[in-house]
């Protein structure tokens, strides 16, 4: 019913302006023909006149309350000095203003306004005194209903403005989530990238250097490195196709998507390497378990990525990868070994960091950095849910043949790169 009538008011500002006037004129009237039936001496026509210019005054309590307020007390003044008990109804339009003043009205305002009009109750029960014998009645009660209406309509306005307050800064803190939800799927999105082109398009750079230094002198093996050349660029145009892929979808079509790659890809990485001349063996310690796609992606692409830097970097090219399973993590290294001219110097770019942002977004840890006897190392650790379950039959047997000692070798006279 509540809501009923909000829903009409709303839409006729108007009439519910002028319903409302018209009742609080027709309760301040019926307190003035009670309070003179009751006590049957003072005069009739004045106390009307002025209970309708109060009411009247009413019309502007939003635009104008302080005008407002004045004009009310001045009535209820004047009703009060015709010798009439100052009851809730002959004070409805005062209370009415207080409320109205309270509520739109800074604090300071508000309380000094209610102030005034207290004194005026006081003051009219003081020297016009329908009842000398009963200072409550005169003094107290009229001054009391001035006070709640003020203090009622400083809660209503503290209320809206606590009200407002929590919706802006909901406003705020959706609007923020909204910019970091952005800004982590453009991260998402740079190291999906960086890990894509910067890995192919190294391997890539290698074989056509490969090829080229061998083209005069072993023609054959420069051949093969050509021959492997288009897989190199064919895996670089097709992950970059599914990644730019997903952007330019409007919903997602899971069905319709290849496999994120994993540690299951592990050979075919290691084969590409060994096609741009980098050694590299892999090494597996424990019972190999099966990974959640995110873990699995995250081991995969710090793997990746950290050959490449090796493949770019490194004075040697050779590489070892390891891959130690524990009840509750999984720990990954790639290392290689400096050459006599010095260790490889790989602490630049956005590799490290986006090796370090996959890691720890899965909870995990990352260290990179020099080894003591020398070379450089890439070392994270992630953790191992205690419901993962082991491999299946084919992903086993595949890290089953990389610990048994299965690895790609550059070509036998290709240069260090």
């Amino acid at each position: 019913m509540n809501t009923s009538w909000q829903r009409w008011a709303a839409a006729r500002p108007q009439a519910a302006e002028a319903g409302a006037l018209a009742l609080a004129a027709a309760a301040t009237i019926s307190g003035v023909l009670v309070t003179r039936g009751i006590m049957a001496t003072p005069p009739l026509w004045p106390a009307l006149t002025l209970a309708v210019v109060a009411c009247a005054a009413l019309h502007w309590r939003r635009a104008r309350p302080l005008p407002v307020l004045a004009v009310t007390l001045l009535c209820a003044m004047g009703i009060g000095a015709l010798g009439y008990l100052l009851t809730p109804l002959l004070m409805g339009p005062l209370l009415a203003a207080q409320y109205s003043l309270s509520v739109h009205a800074p604090r300071r305002t508000t309380w000094n306004s209610a102030l005034a009009a207290a004194l005026g109750m006081v003051a009219t029960g003081l020297f016009f005194p329908p009842f000398h014998s009963s200072p409550v009645l005169s003094i107290v009660n009229p001054t009391a209903w001035v006070l709640l209406a003020a203090a009622f309509g400083s809660y209503v306005r503290v209320r809206r403005e606590y009200a407002a307050a929590r919706a802006e800064h909901a406003a705020r803190e959706r609007e923020e989530e909204a910019r970091h939800r952005v800004f982590q799927e453009r991260m998402r999105i740079a190291r999906e990238l960086h890990d894509v082109v910067a890995h192919h398009l190294t391997l890539a750079d290698a074989q056509a250097s490969t090829a080229a230094h061998l083209a005069a002198t072993h023609p054959d093996q420069a051949l093969a490195i050509i021959g492997k050349l288009p897989q190199t660029t064919s895996a670089a145009l097709h992950e970059l196709k599914a990644t730019v892929g997903l952007l330019r979808q409007d919903t997602d079509h899971g069905d319709d998507l290849t496999p994120a790659p994993g540690l299951r890809d592990l050979p075919e990485l290691v084969d590409a390497c060994a096609a741009a001349g980098l050694t590299v063996t892999v090494g597996v310690q424990g019972q190999a378990r099966r990974l959640t796609p995110v873990l699995d992606l995250t081991a995969y692409r710090i793997v990746q990525e950290a050959l490449t830097n090796v493949s770019k970097h490194a004075a040697t090219p050779a590489a070892r990868v390891r891959l130690a399973y524990a009840p509750h993590r999984l720990t990954l290294s790639v290392t290689n070994d400096a050459a006599p001219g010095g260790p490889p110097d790989i602490t630049g770019g956005f590799g490290l960091i986006t090796m370090r942002e996959r890691a720890t977004a899965a909870g995990g840890t990352f260290h990179a950095g020099r080894r003591p006897q020398g070379g450089f190392e890439v070392a994270c650790t992630l953790p191992l849910d205690d419901r993962d379950e082991d491999l299946g039959e084919d992903l086993r047997e595949t890290l089953e043949e990389l610990r048994q000692g299965s690895h790609a070798t550059r070509p036998p006279e290709s240069p260090a790169l």
